[in-house]
């Protein structure tokens, strides 16, 4: 039987952070399903399919040197509904700080009370991803600055390209 980790977010777009995430969990975990978060009442900066596109360019090059198979997937709902859909029996998390940490400890608590079978699994962020977060990834690009230390080249290529769109 195979072990199938389920880890969330909006991965828009994703980050040096969560692909430092990614390539711990496969070390974890059989099976990675990326559960890319779509609510109607958010406006990305990227569409659902672009960020699937995005992931699925990132994690072959991790699955690459790292081994594991990932598969991404969308989920309007809950988490732990998603991640029973897709047959895992883990979540994966990324804590930056200690914000993080008090955040997903309520969160772990609430989902092992609606999924007591379904185990959440906390990764630190390593020292040199610990300040990134997507939502500064976005305003810097926003603003012209320069995301090349928070993201892969190939996603910096589609901040710029997005954030001159915009504008």
């Amino acid at each position: 039987m195979s072990r199938i980790g389920f880890y969330s977010g909006s991965f828009d777009p994703i980050t040096n952070g969560h692909a430092d995430v990614i390539q711990r969990a496969l070390g974890l975990v059989d099976e990675l399903v990326i559960g890319i978060g779509v609510h109607h009442g958010k406006a990305p900066m990227f569409t659902a399919e672009e960020r699937i596109a995005m992931l699925e360019a990132e994690t072959r090059a991790l699955t690459r040197r790292h081994g594991g198979k990932v598969r991404v997937a969308t989920f309007s709902g809950l988490v732990v509904e998603a991640a029973r859909e897709h047959g895992a029996g883990v979540i994966i998390r990324g804590l930056r700080d200690g914000t993080d940490f008090d955040y997903e400890m309520q969160m772990a608590g609430m989902n092992g009370a609606m999924a007591p079978g379904l185990e959440t699994v906390f990764l630190p962020a390593s020292p040199e991803t610990r300040h990134i977060a997507a939502s500064l990834v976005r305003q810097i690009a926003a603003m012209g600055g320069d995301v090349a230390p928070f993201v892969s080249a190939a996603v910096a290529r589609k901040l710029k390209a997005r954030a001159k769109a915009r504008s």
